[in-house]
Order: C-alpha cells, then sequence, then structure tokens
C-alpha cells in the first residue's frame, strides 16, 4: 500500500488492518476467500481482505431491517439533518476520499475530485428533498370526502454499484433512500473496495455526532456475485439497485422478480451522437473527445457511436484523430494527464478483443495499440481508437469499456436516427447541430430513444439534478434527481369519510 493511500485512509478513518464489513460503525472481518486489490495505476497492492460471506450480507440485511423500524418514523427532515452532515464530512474530506478514487478507479486527479463532488451536490439535493416528499390532494366523487395520495418509507434499500464510479452512484442511491427514511446495505465492486470503505467510515464519523440514528441505517459488504445474489434474493430488501453490465443487471432483475420485489437498473450505454452538417464544428471535436476518452472510455456515459453526415466525416475523423494524437496519456495523479489506464488487463483484452473484431468485419481502425513508453510499468494503458466501420456490423451493437470509437456515416437524418437507435442500449445521447427542426426532432417522440437526450453538448456527464438512467437494455431505472426519489417510496392512497353517511363509489347502493 503506498503511503498516499495509508495517509487517505488514516485521514477517513477507515481501520487497518482492512475489514469487509461494516454495520454503521461495527466493523467485522470478512469470513469468505482473500479479495488481493490493486491498484490500475501500475499494479501496487493496496493489501488483502477476506470477502464477506452470503451469511454476513444476511446479517448487514437484519441490521437495516431493525434500523427501519426507527428511521421510518424519524422526522424526514431529521433524516434530512444526518444526510446534511455526511455531505459536511464530505466536504471535509473531499481530497482525501478523491486520492483513493484515483488510486483504485484510475481516474485523473480533476475526475476523482468531481466524482466527490457530485457526492456533495446530491447530498444538498436530498437535504432540500426531505422537506418536500409532497403527495396529491385528489378530488373525490362522494361528498363529505378526501381523497389524497402519501409517500410512506419503503425499506433497506440494496445498493450494488460498478468501479468506474465506486462513490457517486452510491451517494446517487443512499443520500435519496436516506431521506426517504430507508436503510441502505450496499455492495461495492470487489475492484474497488477502499472507497466503500471510505464512504462507511464517514457515515461512521456522522453517527457519532447524531447518536440516536440507527446504526444499521448504513452498512456495506464487500463480497462476490453471491453477496450481491444474497441482497437480490432477500425479502427483506424491498428495492435493490444495481449498476453494472447487462448481463448482471438480468441476474439480479430474474432474481427479484421472483420475489416481486423491486429492482432499479443502471447497465449498459453504446451511446451515440450525430453530428449534422450545420454542427459548429470547434464544439463537435471538444465534445467527442471528453466523451470518448475521459476516464479512458469507462464511463456508461461514454461515448461509442460517432454518427457523422457523409459531407463531414472525413474532415471530422482527421480532426478528431489530430486531438488523440496530442493526449497526455499517463499516470492519473500527475498534473496535465487526460487519459489514465484500463482498470486491469481483462478490460485490455476485452479492447484489443473488440478491435480484432472491428477489422474482421472490414474497419479500418486507427490507434487501439497498448501505451507502454511513458507511463507507469505494471498498468494498463491504451492510445484511444477510431474505428471507420458499417453501421450495421455486429460489433457495433455491442458496448466494449474502453476507449473505442465507432465512426459511421449518414446521407439523411432520419437515416442518422434509424442508425442511433438501432442498437439494444439506450442510455445517453447526443445531436450537434444548428437546425432546430433537427434538434427537436431528436429531443421528440420520434428521435432519440435513450433516457438522456442532449442537444449540442457531450452524452457524457449529467447534473444531479435530472434523473438518470436509460431505456432498454440499460434497465429502465431512473436515480438521483427530478422524482427519482418516488422509487425509494411507497404510495399510499388515502380516503378520509369526515361526514356521518356513507356513499359507494361510481353510485353503488348496499342498503342494509
Amino acid at each position: 500500500m503506498t503511503a498516499t493511500v495509508a495517509d487517505a485512509l488514516e485521514q477517513l478513518g477507515v481501520p487497518t488492518p482492512l475489514q469487509a464489513v461494516a454495520i454503521g460503525g461495527d466493523w467485522q472481518a470478512g469470513s469468505g476467500e482473500p479479495l488481493p486489490t490493486r491498484s490500475p495505476i501500475d499494479g501496487a497492492s493496496h493489501g488483502d481482505l477476506a470477502l464477506a460471506t452470503p451469511a454476513q450480507v444476511e446479517q448487514a440485511i437484519a441490521a437495516a431491517s431493525e434500523a427501519f423500524r426507527t428511521w421510518r418514523v424519524t422526522p424526514a427532515p431529521v433524516r434530512g439533518e444526518f444526510v446534511r452532515r455526511y455531505g459536511e464530512q464530505l466536504r471535509r474530506h473531499k481530497a482525501d476520499l478523491a486520492a483513493l478514487v484515483t488510486a483504485e478507479a484510475g481516474k485523473i486527479t480533476t475526475e476523482a475530485l468531481g466524482e466527490v463532488q457530485e457526492m456533495i451536490d446530491v447530498c444538498d439535493f436530498a437535504v432540500g428533498l426531505s422537506r418536500q416528499l409532497y403527495g396529491k390532494t385528489i378530488a373525490s366523487e362522494r361528498p363529505g370526502h378526501r381523497l389524497a395520495e402519501q409517500w410512506l418509507p419503503l425499506g433497506p434499500v440494496g445498493v450494488i454499484s460498478a468501479f468506474n464510479f465506486p462513490v457517486a452512484v452510491w451517494a446517487w442511491n443512499a443520500a435519496i433512500a436516506w431521506v426517504c427514511g430507508d436503510p441502505v446495505v450496499w455492495k461495492p465492486s470487489e475492484k474497488t473496495p477502499l472507497t466503500a470503505l471510505a464512504c462507511q467510515a464517514l457515515v461512521a464519523k456522522t453517527l457519532t455526532e447524531m447518536p440516536d440514528v440507527p446504526a444499521g441505517v448504513s452498512s456495506v459488504v464487500i463480497g462476490g456475485a453471491d453477496a450481491g445474489q444474497t441482497l437480490a434474493a432477500s425479502a427483506h430488501v424491498p428495492l435493490v439497485s444495481a449498476t453494472g453490465s447487462t448481463r448482471m443487471g438480468r441476474a439480479v432483475a430474474e432474481t427479484v422478480a421472483k420475489r416481486l420485489g423491486r429492482s432499479l437498473l443502471e447497465l449498459g450505454g453504446n451511446n451515440g451522437m450525430i453530428v449534422a452538417p450545420t454542427a459548429d464544428m470547434e464544439l463537435a471535436v471538444r465534445s467527442i473527445v471528453f466523451a470518448a476518452v475521459g476516464t479512458c472510455g469507462q464511463r456508461c456515459t461514454s461515448l461509442r457511436r460517432l454518427i457523422a453526415h457523409e459531407s463531414i466525416a472525413d474532415t471530422l475523423r482527421d480532426r478528431v484523430l489530430g486531438a488523440y494524437a496530442k493526449l497526455p496519456i499517463g499516470d492519473p495523479r500527475d498534473d496535465g494527464t487526460l487519459v489514465g489506464p484500463l482498470v486491469d488487463e481483462a478490460a485490455l483484452a476485452g479492447m484489443q478483443d473488440a478491435l480484432a473484431a472491428a477489422r474482421e468485419q472490414g474497419g479500418q481502425v486507427h490507434g487501439g495499440e497498448r501505451v507502454t513508453d511513458g507511463v507507469p510499468a505494471g498498468g494498463f494503458y491504451v492510445r484511444p481508437a477510431v474505428v471507420e466501420i458499417a453501421a450495421d456490423a455486429p460489433i457495433v451493437q455491442q458496448e466494449t469499456f474502453a476507449p473505442i470509437l465507432y465512426l459511421l456515416r449518414y446521407q439523411d437524418f432520419d437515416q442518422a436516427l434509424e442508425i442511433h437507435n438501432g442498437v439494444p442500449q439506450g442510455l445517453a445521447s447526443a445531436v450537434l447541430t444548428t437546425d432546430m427542426r433537427e434538434a427537436e426532432q431528436f429531443c421528440g417522440p420520434a428521435g432519440s430513444d435513450c433516457g438522456i437526450v442532449n442537444v449540442n453538448t457531450s452524452p457524457s456527464g449529467a447534473e444531479i439534478g435530472g434523473a438518470f438512467g436509460g431505456e432498454k437494455d440499460t434497465g429502465g431505472g431512473r436515480e438521483s434527481g427530478s422524482d427519482s426519489w418516488k422509487q425509494y417510496m411507497r404510495r399510499a392512497t388515502n380516503t378520509v369519510n369526515y361526514s356521518t353517511d356513507l356513499p359507494l363509489a361510481q353510485g353503488i347502493k348496499f342498503d342494509v
């Protein structure tokens, strides 16, 4: 473990040796198989810890269920105060937590700091929400009656998160769930356990400031696939929020559906951008490069498919490749680096397999090779790739979590929309155009079929105020802003008769 990582863990309050289970401030060693943890920057060891077993996951679920009995009747503004204080801990330890994000996920420093800022922002959002969990008053057809909707806490929420946003996605769920009256049990990616333990350590600090808050309001379990399945299968967890691959999401959804629970899924992206002839070319190049290579192409909103009008495609290709040639690739901790490493060797192999398949399917590949000069040994660094290929090539239907950008050409806007929507995934999308009709068509019912639809900006990167999520194989879930809080609550329709009569709805007569 490097001195920087050790110091960050100490400042954040993570006990050592590392332990895989924490319920509130109670830390326990895992009873499962050992998990070696390594940095994608240079392969350096962060130490080993034993994984949590399904039995230990059940223990955390039981603690959350017990905490729910108290938390659900705690006034929502008091729950909001807990989130506010947690947000203050994040502000105090922003740099320390960001250092862990860089060390574990390989993000450049500015992106890591931005991810922690996103946590702070969603805490602020949730604090305001704690005084705005509004229901509706509905006109009753019966005299002397009041009809209303009331939103009530749902129960413990299971969160299964991925490595690429190791802290922000949990915060989207946890901050909203907490103000809605729901405890949270978190199973993070095995690739990024330290950041999860750090977040829980800050929960423990917050709990010492508010001793009336039940400890089981927040738990973390570092486990494998069996831990995730235990969460998904538990009847005591009414909502499971899962972020990751479509394959993983299907497994979780099937397990949750068997017990008629709720699942909130954030899965594959394979995001597209249409660039029209009228687009601002300077804006287009900047938008494309950030969206395609940020986080080394390992964002769920990364740009995968560039759909360019045939009249500008060659010019756009050359400008993007020119920008790629100047990209500083290297240690994400260094000032000026814009592209850090892939997360591990499997990610590198996946990228090379996809490029090989693209060549076999008639694609012309520019870049994509491994970078070994001027980068830390032991990491998996690559040059971003642009692949000129036909829109109907099978590889274009797949999402590869790497900086591969497929360049597809179109002749008219209807064809561009058909290409754009012709993949199984439906997360983020963008059109770059100064034609108002094209922009409005893209945003309309016959336009983009994605959950995130942007005009003249990148598909990558989202503000916390809007609901985040997508359609089709992306899973249909919505997290963070807007009215996504309703997924963490149950709705009750209340009828109150304040008269001395008993009229029945629909004019039914039933005299006894």
